[in-house]
């Protein structure tokens, strides 16, 4: 009985892959040394000199991507990047205020900074997460402000309000708010309660309370009885729409009049004469109450230097040879940043003759809670500027967390579709010109435990989903695509340093260019270490081409490394040449109706078609016959030989062992060739290649 079922097991499910050639033109068209590219991310202290070795450089590139991006871990910290480490302040005397870094070329900049920044609202941020909100520190002097560039002066926009969501946990008995106003403090405001059954009931609603409607307020520090009886929630907005416009005494800048300041926020109700405070008071994000809020004053000092954020140098990057003398998807900031930064790094890299032909602007607004409309207008200021240096620069964003962010607690009536209102913003201000792609990352699975197989088989649907709800948020059709960040997961576990991921990449890269896609950016590209970030199941792995040594050295390739080797040098032909994508499929379906074997055909420049196939079950080999299907329904195959490449669990193996799991084993995908009539057959868990010329 048991060799009865180890034979059943073995013997392969017959599968058909069509390859559809009845459009008489392809879906797609791409090149790949612009289509398939790398990020490169911000790094801890000390990492970036670790990390830019010669070796761990030559190691990359074998991977074959050629495009590159630079991601801006400084956005998604909620602090300030000092590109160069010379500039200005606007205050110089003080070393504070808003600093333009240098745009004169000088000395190679090999590191650079964030700085954070002593204005900040919000208590978390998506990147080292180690700063706190000025609103609940426990310290009335201290302060966020809102940013001045959302002022109509800067905008030319009418001015939108400004808001601050304080998190009181579980529902609260609230009657009573103690604000302690600095300058400029808000002259017309409400302060209102959230009705839901939680913060992401799309049935609720905001509500002012009976005595929160303020006008004409005069600043300072003020206590609000908001009811007369208390009323229960757990979310308290504060809505400001009209400024006292006014600086603190001495005050030379106008920036320092613009927007909104408070010190501090109490909540709660009143106990006789004593003030009962739901906010948690601390100087950390585990100590106070969670605090959001709609934007934060780039105004620093240079005592806030975050030496635990370093971003590479821009002359360390282009002069490392990971650009491959091509140009770079270049990012600026936008929620934490200034114009003129932003306008001193692009003639910076126009006086250092590096090649420059798309800017990113910002990253991850959406994670940050913002307001689409309100990165919208920074972004318009920041795409001015950009094209005021040059205008054939082709500016795009958002670079979202991801395609799919809802609202966060929107008002009643409002779209919960955070790219869907920031595409209408742009529209309602005629500057969808200035959209020149549409940026977005990709990290399918936050949960990297359970069933892997199925995960990798509901992947097919969510990326048609995402295109869907793209061309529902409003992006024309015409407007390029781009992938700023893809992997299994944004958490690091065993299964990315195992051969799903290599099977996610390339389902993630074939099935985006088949569909449209212009560019994708793989995450991880550089050397990295196995962690555990969230999950005790997960086990320890990482979003990584290859892992490194004891001495930071890349030593052990991993699955996505191959399996980007074998999309850039076996399934693509390398360089610039044009290649076709024609649409392809397996015609066995799973009871769930998905296709266990995903396929993505390609006509390439020297005349030979490429089929990368995809086994996404996990103990069940395919044998499939290879077809090519014309409009006149005639069937066509390869003709003689073909090589064919397969990378599977034969290939290589992960030993799991806590912080120094590694792999067993790493071998490159085995390549063969065989009879282009014969099937091919994909063992369980496997990604491969098969590629030679089309019978007449």
């Amino acid at each position: 009985m048991i060799t009865l079922l180890a034979l059943l097991a073995a013997t392969p499910v017959a599968d058909k892959i069509i390859v559809d050639l009845s459009a008489g033109k392809p879906a797609n068209t791409f090149r790949p040394d612009v289509a398939f590219g790398g990020g490169l991310d911000g790094m801890g202290r000390d990492e970036v000199k670790a990390t830019y070795t010669p070796h761990n450089v030559a190691a990359m590139r074998q991977a074959g991507l050629k495009s590159i991006t630079y991601r801006l871990r400084t956005e998604l910290g909620a602090e300030a990047w000092h590109w160069n480490p010379e500039g200005r302040w606007s205050d110089p005397a003080r070393q504070q205020g808003y600093w333009t870094s240098s745009d004169k070329p000088g000395a190679p900049i090999l590191l650079s900074h964030g700085y954070d920044l002593p204005r900040r609202g919000m208590t978390n941020d998506n990147a080292n997460n180690a700063g706190y909100s000025r609103l609940a520190d426990g310290d009335p002097a201290s302060f966020w402000k809102s940013n001045p560039y959302l002022d109509s002066r800067h905008t030319h926009a009418p001015a939108r309000p400004q808001w601050l969501i304080a998190e009181l946990g579980d529902e609260t008995a609230v009657d009573t708010a103690r604000l302690w106003w600095a300058t400029p403090y808000a002259v017309d405001y409400q302060v209102q309660y959230w009705v839901g059954r939680d913060d992401y009931d799309h049935d609720g609603r905001w509500v002012t309370f009976p005595h929160g409607d303020i006008k004409g307020a005069t600043g300072g520090e003020v206590t609000l009885k908001l009811a007369d009886a208390p009323i229960r929630t757990g979310f308290i907005r504060v809505m400001m729409s009209k400024g006292s416009g006014t600086a603190p005494a001495g005050s030379t800048d106008v920036r320092d009049r613009l927007g909104y300041a408070l010190g501090e926020i109490g909540i709660g109700r009143m106990d006789g004469e004593r003030f009962v405070d739901a906010i948690r008071k601390g100087r950390s994000n585990k100590t106070q109450s969670i605090m959001h809020v709609s934007s934060t004053d780039p105004w620093h000092r240079a005592v806030d230097l975050d030496r635990d954020l370093e971003q590479p140098g821009l002359d360390l990057v282009y002069r490392s040879g990971l650009t491959s003398g091509l140009p770079m998807m270049v990012p600026v900031g936008a929620l934490f940043d200034t114009p003129e930064n932003v306008a001193a790094e692009i003639r910076w890299l126009k006086r250092r003759g590096y090649p420059l032909t798309q800017v990113e602007i910002g990253e991850e607004a959406d994670g940050q809670y913002g307001s689409p409309e309100d990165y919208g207008a920074l972004y318009i200021q920041m795409a001015d500027v950009v094209k005021a240096v040059d205008p054939a620069i082709v500016t795009g964003g958002p670079s979202l967390q991801s395609a799919m962010t809802e609202m966060w607690m929107p008002d009643r009536g409002e779209s919960r579709w955070w790219n869907q209102r920031f595409v209408t913003y742009l529209k309602s201000r005629d500057r969808m010109k200035d959209l020149g792609f549409v940026s977005f990352e990709h990290y399918p699975f936050d949960d990297v435990c359970g069933r892997v197989d199925e995960k990798l088989k509901d992947h097919t649907a969510m990326m048609d989903e995402t295109f869907r709800r793209l061309a529902e948020d409003g992006v024309p059709k015409a407007t390029p695509l781009v992938i700023a960040e893809y992997g299994f997961s944004a958490y690091s576990g065993r299964v990315m340093s195992e051969i799903p991921a290599a099977l996610l990449n390339a389902d993630t890269v074939g099935q985006f260019m088949a569909m449209g896609g212009d560019q994708a950016f793989l995450f991880g590209y550089t050397p990295n270490t196995p962690i555990n970030q969230h999950q005790a199941c997960a086990g320890y792995g990482n979003m990584m081409t290859w892992q490194t040594d004891e001495n930071g050295q890349a030593k052990w390739p991993s699955p996505t490394f191959e399996a980007a080797r074998l999309l850039t040098g076996a399934w693509s032909q390398p360089g610039n040449g044009l290649h076709q994508v024609w649409p392809a499929a397996s015609t066995v379906r799973d009871a769930k109706g998905r296709a266990p074997v995903t396929a993505y055909a390609v006509k390439r420049p020297d005349g030979q078609w490429a089929l990368m196939l995809v086994n996404r079950d996990a103990e069940t080999a395919h044998a499939a016959k290879l077809v090519f299907r014309d409009a006149a329904g005639r069937s066509r195959g390869f003709q003689g030989q073909v090589e064919v490449w397969r990378y599977d669990g034969t290939r290589y193996a992960w030993k799991d062992d806590g912080e120094n799991s590694r792999p067993s084993k790493t071998l490159p995908a085995l390549r063969l060739r065989q009879d282009g009539r014969r099937e091919v057959v994909l063992p369980p868990w496997s990604l491969t290649v098969v590629r030679g010329r089309l019978a007449p």
